[in-house]
């Protein structure tokens, strides 16, 4: 007994509540199966005690007598939720590929133009000093008379 004269009743059951709810989802047997019954329901109140028993709301039969009415027996099998995906068309992926050679390619050009630019800068800052030739057109230490060819 508490202070005001009543009588407490201690909680002995470990009430847990789940983490997450799940949405519930029916399998089409199990539609099917509650269309028939709600149809064969005639006495008053007996939808309601079908409805009762089973955890349903009254939309849900709304939702599913629609559905059976219009034909769609997927429309009664439980639908994935969220968007639908995309199916992927091969000129897309053609079209990624070759951008992507693109790019690669573009960059391997900007790179050796850099390289040719640096090559020309080198050149221009050494003011022709480095190698000489000592060579003509024939080739390294080739004889200038026209008698002895280098064998190549």
């Amino acid at each position: 007994m508490d202070a005001r004269g009543e009588m407490t009743v201690a909680m002995t059951e470990d009430v847990q509540v789940a983490a997450k709810p799940r949405r519930r989802t029916y399998t089409a047997e199990y539609k099917r199966r509650i269309l028939k019954e709600a149809d064969a329901c005639t006495t008053p109140g007996a939808i309601r005690a079908l409805l009762r028993r089973e955890g349903l709301y009254s939309s849900h039969l709304v939702v599913w007598r629609r559905a059976r009415g219009r034909g769609e027996l997927a429309a009664l099998t439980p639908k994935k939720r969220g968007r639908k995906p995309t199916p992927v068309d091969p000129r897309d992926r053609k079209i990624a590929e070759l951008e992507r050679q693109l790019a690669h390619m573009t960059g391997r050009t900007e790179r050796a133009e850099a390289l040719v630019e640096a090559q020309k800068t080198w050149r221009r800052c050494s003011g022709g000093r480095g190698r000489t030739r000592r060579h003509d057109r024939r080739g390294r230490g080739a004889p200038r008379s026209g008698r002895h060819r280098a064998v190549v």
